[in-house]
């Protein structure tokens, strides 16, 4: 009889939020392929006033391809909805094993022209609620006796290379970056905190930029952007090792595969795609992290 694989996520439960649409749409789609049951979060069901794709297309997406996803309408700037979700998603899906941390809005202004209001969602958005998030989610991954927390990062937590360019001196990314390069140091300790729970805390960034609805209108129509699907590969790379063999490490999407030696798939899991090349563009500063 021939042998029949696994799949790496078999029985597991994923929490995945900004699951609507671009990363965190792929990320589900790819954990769903491997096995998962994924709650897929995003803000509305049908639609959204200011970006394309639904919640609704991302559940269907993964079923066509014979995942099973479950769709929840939830908005995580409410601080009672969103504090409640690990457990709610807990509720439907029988468990929580998975979690994570992708949806958020980037906001870029320069300094001096930021109001307060966008300098502090851009905090809530990429700390104050991945933070939120991990800590209601850890009691339920513990009585589990294992789990997994993925955070999204950005390239951009790195510094800027000098002589400065055009985007570094008027893109708007600091108080941005700040944030990514805060939830990155969140993500290692945190990680410390938990490894003798078996709860693995690790980070994936683009190793240069992703196309996505959030991030088209900061992207140059000239600027070549790297395929989603090395991304979601990483992260489910990151989601399913025991806590002792890969924890607190911060990953980029092209350099990982690379380091690894993983095999990178559609997301759907069906068919095999090329190594990924790293472009002469990518930041110096990326390190290749295996554990």
């Amino acid at each position: 009889m021939p042998h029949t694989r696994t799949p790496k996520l078999s029985g597991k439960i994923a929490l995945v939020t900004g699951a609507s649409r671009g990363i965190g749409r792929a990320i589900a789609q790819r954990l769903a392929a491997e096995g998962a049951t994924v709650v897929a979060v995003a803000r509305s069901l049908e639609h959204s006033a200011s970006m394309s794709g639904t919640l609704a297309e991302t559940v269907a997406l993964i079923e066509q391809a014979g995942g099973r996803a479950i769709p929840l309408a939830l908005d995580l700037t409410n601080a009672a909805d969103r504090d409640a979700l690990p457990a709610l998603a807990a509720q439907l899906a029988g468990g929580l094993d998975i979690l994570v941390n992708n949806a958020g809005v980037a906001d870029y202004s320069r300094v001096e022209e930021m109001p307060l209001e966008v300098y502090e969602r851009t905090l809530d958005h990429y700390l104050r609620i991945p933070f939120a998030l991990s800590k209601a989610a850890i009691p339920l991954m513990r009585q589990r006796g294992a789990g997994w927390i993925v955070n999204l990062g950005s390239v951009t937590a790195l510094p800027p290379l000098k002589p400065y360019d055009d985007f570094a001196r008027v893109g708007g990314t600091s108080i941005y970056a700040a944030a990514k390069a805060a939830l990155a140091r969140f993500t290692q300790g945190l990680a410390a905190e938990l490894e003798a729970d078996n709860i693995a805390v690790n980070l994936v960034a683009p190793s240069t930029a992703i196309l996505t609805p959030g991030a088209a209108r900061y992207i140059p129509e000239s600027y070549p952007t790297e395929r989603v699907e090395y991304l979601a590969e990483t992260a489910l790379a990151l989601c399913h090792l025991p806590a002792r063999e890969r924890t607190g490490l911060i990953t980029h999407s092209l350099h990982f595969p690379l380091s690894a030696g993983l095999t990178v798939h559609s997301l759907d899991g069906r068919e095999i795609l090329p190594a990924p090349a790293l472009p002469d563009y990518a930041h110096p500063g990326i390190e290749a992290v295996l554990a």
